[in-house]
């Protein structure tokens, strides 16, 4: 990617549709399905116009049935193509969740290496946009635990464009979980032309001496904001944004609480069984003796997604997240 490429300036969710786009435009087995992703450009508009540019053949509205568009995705990878279904929010893909890890995700072992199932998995997840019932869940860690599946989390918009091109790329299922609350937060300047953003490589987004703080996704913006605001109080944070939760970047982790000795996480899923005790887990077994005080984690809680005049308590906002990392530091 050169340094002179042309740019365009946009948000997260147009530089998921420019991704697609690019995609589609480069191989022609690329193709985009899901509940009105066609004529309707899908419900957050991130396949808008794919319909007029490249037909109903390769842009195609399916029935509501996630259970039938991932089953459907499946038998297209496996004879060649490389379908993106689309499901309308995280939470409406348990349906699907028995042919995400009973096949996808089995598929190549199943068939010793016979057949691959390149299919992209794209859903909008998390909280904070007011939504109702099984539109806000954050259960990445769902996916991280099934052996064959690969989950990436962007939180720019020049990271949703490289790391969906990198999924659409690869020759193994990928779960994309897009941030819907910074969809259209923000604008940064993203390459015209398409690009790949290795999965597995995490990325530090502010460097610091005093502490670590691991995070994804929307949450990324909120830490960089508290890191910020304790700079001010003499705290140097340092930020590390996941982007792939499978394969996660360990060594960026340890490298990193090497440096600092004391670390946070910041999830907005629940605490019990989330990402956070994952990281937490290997920053024991990898770097234990440059410890300095216990890992905090600043998480959602262990209720279901609430409505909304609590769920700005329910999500880790800036001054929580701020109280979690002096916490660590002052230990």
């Amino acid at each position: 990617m050169s340094s002179e490429s042309a740019t365009q300036n946009l948000t997260l969710v147009q530089a998921v549709r420019d991704g697609l786009y690019g995609e589609m435009e480069r191989d022609d087995d690329v193709l985009v399905m899901g509940e009105d992703v066609g004529r309707n450009g899908g419900v957050f508009r991130a396949t808008q116009g794919l319909y007029e540019e490249f037909g109903a053949d390769r842009v195609v509205d399916t029935p509501l049935a996630e259970s039938g568009i991932v089953g459907t995705a499946i038998g297209m990878a496996a004879y060649g193509l490389r379908p993106v279904p689309e499901l309308q929010f995280a939470g409406f893909m348990y349906p699907g969740f028995d042919q995400i890890v009973s096949h996808a995700a089995r598929l190549r072992t199943r068939s010793r290496g016979r057949y691959t199932c390149p299919i992209t998995i794209r859903a909008p997840y998390g909280g904070g946009i007011r939504a109702p019932e099984h539109h806000s869940e954050s259960k990445e860690a769902f996916y991280t635990h099934e052996p064959g599946l690969k989950v990436v989390v962007p939180s720019t918009p020049a990271d949703a464009k490289g790391l969906l091109a990198a999924a659409i790329r690869d020759p193994d299922p990928v779960v994309v979980l897009e941030p819907k609350l910074i969809y259209r937060a923000f604008r940064e300047s993203v390459p015209e032309e398409p690009y790949t953003v290795e999965l597995g490589t995490a990325e530090v987004r502010r460097e610091g001496e005093d502490i670590s703080v691991f995070t994804w996704g929307a949450m990324v913006r909120k830490t960089l904001d508290a890191a910020e605001e304790l700079a001010e109080d003499g705290v140097d944070v340092e930020v590390v944004d996941l982007r792939t939760l499978k394969p996660m970047d360990t060594d960026t982790i340890v490298a990193s609480f090497e440096k600092t000795g004391r670390a946070a996480v910041v999830h907005e899923a629940p605490k019990t069984g989330g990402l956070a005790g994952e990281i937490i887990a290997t920053i024991q077994e990898e770097a234990l003796l440059y410890q300095e005080a216990p890992v905090t984690r600043i998480t959602g809680f262990d209720v279901p997604f609430p409505l909304y005049a609590l769920e700005d308590y329910y999500l880790p906002e800036t001054a929580r997240i701020k109280d979690g990392i002096t916490e660590a530091v002052e230990f």
